[in-house]
């Protein structure tokens, strides 16, 4: 039985943390973060971010409301792995479907239980982010010089492009709830199901597209607004996505990102991004909206940020699009979680407003962007810029 099945979690900087098969007993390597919602582990892994990362869960007692087909955020885990201390022995709430150690077996993802995860989520918070390996069953029994070798000869994520990996690869729609009032081409970099639900739900027809949706594909949708969506990797290696960006905001179509679609922008808008230390991941963090002086308590998970000129976040800096500010701020470390442009539609937020199982607080942002799409549709009666109609 995996239960029973020995297993090991390998550091990148050697240190070891012995435990118990969780899930599928195997091999997995991956990028070692920890996550500090206290629920909602089933949209964690489901969440195509997770690509290739080992998720640590600091809340302590995982798998207690098991799993159900409603509260899966795409069609797969994508989590690398997943670190637990006291999985649930079996599920107890009234939406289970399955147990969550089913679930990972049956979709190949190693984990282990029995970790004493706040030790390795004190370790990774003061080292910072690494690559981890967890080995179980006969691989266990390893030589740990031999599993750390193993754990060196994995990718890092910085320089990872990974978007076009969990990217769908065929269009679809997601139709409105309710009269029609706008119609947005959504990029899938990494996209949620609750991300174009929340759209639905305001009217607006969504078409998700491939990450590798040129430009003239988003011009044939007419579309009334362009959305990023979240997703794993390194922003600096979006080319193509970046080029599709600058050509919408330089027809002023109106643009929102989240997460990734954050970072996209601002690297559209000329500004640098970088890898945080450890990242922020949970459903408990802080932001502080400029615009309004409220604080949000919002869902994060991302590694890497927005490097804003000269430091001071309240200053606006100059753009080949214009004014650039910063709207959102996080509070526990001043990291940029939003952006918005003052001389063209477009604005993103590094959090996300769409968390299906953490606070609701930002989910507002989407109204924005209805407004932002309104107030252009009063400006602008179409947007198919000086190349004439569509194809």
């Amino acid at each position: 039985m995996s239960e029973q099945s020995p297993a090991i979690l390998v550091l990148e900087d050697g240190r070891v943390f012995e435990g118990e098969a969780y899930g599928a007993v195997g091999e997995t390597v991956g990028e070692a973060v920890f996550c500090t919602g206290m629920t909602g582990y089933q949209e964690t892994l489901t969440d195509p971010s997770y690509h290739r990362q080992v998720v640590v869960m600091t809340a302590p007692h995982i798998g207690n409301t098991g799993v159900n087909a409603l509260d899966m955020e795409s069609q797969r885990i994508w989590a690398a792995g997943f670190v637990v201390r006291d999985p649930a022995i079996r599920p107890s709430n009234w939406r289970s479907q399955g147990d969550l150690q089913t679930s990972l077996t049956e979709h190949g993802v190693v984990g282990i239980s029995g970790v004493d995860t706040r030790a390795l989520t004190l370790h990774i918070r003061d080292r910072g982010a690494m690559r981890a390996g967890i080995f179980s069953g006969q691989l266990a029994l390893e030589s740990v010089q031999s599993l750390l070798a193993r754990v060196h000869a994995a990718p890092q994520m910085a320089g990872a492009a990974l978007a076009a990996e969990v990217s769908t690869q065929q269009e679809y729609v997601v139709e409105p709830v309710g009269e029609h009032r706008f119609t947005v081409a959504a990029l899938d970099l990494g996209i949620k199901g609750s991300t174009p639900a929340l759209m639905a739900e305001r009217g607006i027809r969504v078409h998700v597209l491939p990450a590798a949706t040129t430009f003239e594909r988003v011009r044939e949708l007419a579309p009334d607004g362009l959305f990023f969506s979240n997703g794993p990797g390194d922003p600096a290696t979006a080319d193509s996505e970046i080029d599709l960006l600058r050509q919408a905001l330089e027809a002023r179509l109106p643009f929102f990102g989240i997460c990734f679609g954050n970072q996209l922008l601002g690297r559209a808008l000329g500004l640098d991004t970088y890898k945080l230390p450890f990242g922020h991941r949970g459903m408990n963090q802080p932001v502080l909206d400029r615009a309004t002086g409220k604080v949000a308590v919002t869902s994060h998970n991302h590694g890497f940020a927005i490097a804003w000129p000269g430091g001071d976040t309240t200053q606006a800096v100059d753009s080949a699009y214009g004014a650039v500010r910063v709207s959102h701020v996080a509070l526990n470390d001043d990291v940029v979680e939003g952006i918005a442009c003052s001389d063209i539609p477009a604005f993103s937020v590094q959090y996300h407003p769409e968390a299906a199982a953490g606070p609701h607080d930002a989910s507002d942002l989407f109204d924005r962007f209805a407004d932002l799409m309104q107030s252009a549709s009063h400006e602008q009666p179409s947007h198919e810029g000086e190349e004439g109609d569509h194809a």
